[in-house]
């Protein structure tokens, strides 16, 4: 019996020391509560540490940053031009005490979250126009390449406040309404905004068509040079064979020249070098005026006929 009781006060203590001692993690935070209520100041230092047995409870909180994630949401402008807006956040619980007086479970706080941040993010957004929400700053145009010279673009309406402006707005008004809650926003970041699918549709339509334009001007424009082209190497071609032409013309006279005169000095030179002359041309006559096929009638008494009949002429 009393070996029982010694092992049951044994069991007793080992338990009460198990339960008395925790670890804080890094990056967490701790609260004690007794009765479920706090007791003492968070503890925020990592490290082992005790407590209560059997009593107190250990509430642990994040101590890193924490995101929040909203959803797609469609809201019009001021110029009641309807957009699809999706931002997100970066908070982190300042006060554990306070953040659990409040919320107790973090899912409690991301709803609390999402209603303050969508409705600035909406207030926002519906007291500016759309052009302040997707420029940061008043820059100037960049002329489209593509344009003709004289050609005006599309334009860049003048903007006063600007997205940057519009994202710390969110983030003051947002932060001012949280600062009861033991929690504190970073950041607030415009993700994404578009226009709803109607009117993005629309859009894309008339891009395409600008797009379209543009490339049948340049097709025109192309199809114009390339007219001017060929008409540029059709002139060339026949300037070219025009010379050619001219240039051979000049050789074939002067090599006629040349021969003329070579026959001429044979002609003169003696009555054997004219009577081979005759006999050389009439040769070559013969051989353009007679073939298989040619039946040819002469007179004998013709200088043609003769040198048929004797190789000399005679």
């Amino acid at each position: 019996m009393v070996r029982t009781i010694a092992g049951f006060l044994i069991l007793l203590l080992a338990v009460a020391v198990f339960t008395a001692v925790y670890i804080v993690p890094e990056g967490q935070q701790v609260v004690i509560t007794r009765f479920g209520e706090p007791i003492g100041d968070p503890i925020v230092t990592p490290g082992l540490k005790f407590k209560v047995p059997l009593i107190d409870k250990v509430r642990v909180f994040d101590k890193r940053f924490l995101e929040w994630d909203g959803k797609v949401t469609e809201i019009p402008t001021k110029e009641k031009r309807n957009i699809l807006v999706d931002t997100y956040a970066r908070w982190k619980i300042t006060d554990p005490l306070v953040y659990l007086k409040r919320f107790e479970f973090e899912t409690v706080a991301q709803q609390r979250l999402s209603g303050i941040l969508n409705g600035e993010t909406r207030d926002a957004v519906a007291r500016h126009d759309l052009a302040e929400l997707i420029r940061t700053t008043d820059r100037e145009e960049v002329r489209d390449e593509t344009l003709l010279e004289g050609e005006a673009g599309s334009g860049l309406e003048p903007i006063e406040i600007g997205r940057e402006a519009i994202r710390q707005e969110i983030l003051r008004n947002s932060q001012a309404r949280v600062t009861d809650f033991g929690i504190e926003i970073l950041d607030v970041q415009f993700k994404r905004i578009n226009y709803v699918k109607e009117v993005r549709t629309s859009v894309y339509e008339r891009m395409i068509a600008e797009r379209k334009r543009i490339a049948d001007r340049f097709r025109s424009e192309g199809e114009g040079e390339a007219s001017r082209i060929r008409g540029d190497k059709e002139r060339e071609l026949k300037r070219i064979q025009s010379e050619a032409y001219r240039e051979a013309q000049e050789i074939v006279g002067d090599a006629d020249a040349e021969a003329t005169e070579i026959y001429a000095k044979a002609y003169n030179q003696s009555s054997d070098s004219r009577a081979f002359y005759q006999f050389l041309k009439t040769m070559e006559s013969y051989g353009q005026t007679f073939d298989e096929d040619t039946w040819v009638v002469l007179s004998t008494e013709g200088d043609y006929y003769k040198y048929l009949v004797s190789g000399d002429g005679r």
